[in-house]
C-alpha cells in the first residue's frame, strides 16, 4: 500500500457507498473505506507516515482523478469551476472505522461545500443536499450499471 501511495501518478478514490450510521444502515458491514477512506490517507499516510506531503496528496484527490475521469470543470478552485470544497485541520484528521465497527465518522473534518453550498458546518450535517451525479464523457446509460 505505502509503495502504491509514493507513485506520482497514483490518483485517490473510493468506490464506497455513503452510509449513515443510524437506522437500516446499521444492518450492514460495510467496508471501514465506506467512513475513513480519505481521513486515512491524510492522517496515516500523510500526516503520521510522511509517505507523500499534504500538497501532493490534495492534487492526487482533487485534480488529478478529476483529469483522469475528465470531468468537466470539477477538481480545481477556479473560476467557472464547480465549487466542492474540505476544510480540515490537519492535525487532527482521523479515521475511526474498522471492520468490527465500521459506521464511525472520521474526525477532523470541519466545513464541506458541494457545488458551492455548505453541507457540514462546524462537523454537523447542514441538511442541504445540492450534489449530483458527475459523469464522465465514457459513460453509457446501461453499459456501466450495476446489474
Amino acid at each position: 500500500m505505502r509503495k502504491e501511495i509514493a507513485r506520482r501518478w497514483v490518483s485517490f478514490g473510493s468506490d464506497a457507498e455513503s452510509s449513515a450510521p443510524e437506522g437500516v444502515f446499521l444492518k450492514s458491514n460495510p467496508h471501514p473505506r465506506a467512513y475513513g477512506n480519505f481521513a486515512r490517507l491524510l492522517g496515516k499516510y500523510v500526516r503520521d507516515e510522511k509517505i507523500i506531503p499534504l500538497e501532493e496528496a490534495i492534487r492526487r484527490l482533487t485534480s488529478l482523478p478529476a483529469g483522469n475521469l475528465k470531468l468537466d470543470r470539477r477538481g480545481a478552485l477556479k473560476p467557472g469551476y464547480f465549487a466542492d470544497v474540505v476544510v480540515f485541520d490537519p492535525a487532527e484528521i482521523l479515521d475511526h472505522a474498522t471492520y468490527e465497527r465500521p459506521h464511525q465518522y472520521s474526525t477532523g473534518v470541519r466545513q464541506v461545500f458541494v457545488n458551492g453550498v455548505q453541507v457540514l458546518k462546524d462537523g454537523a450535517h447542514t441538511g442541504a443536499k445540492p450534489g449530483r451525479v458527475v459523469r464522465g464523457p465514457g459513460w453509457k446509460r446501461g453499459a456501466n450499471s450495476r446489474k
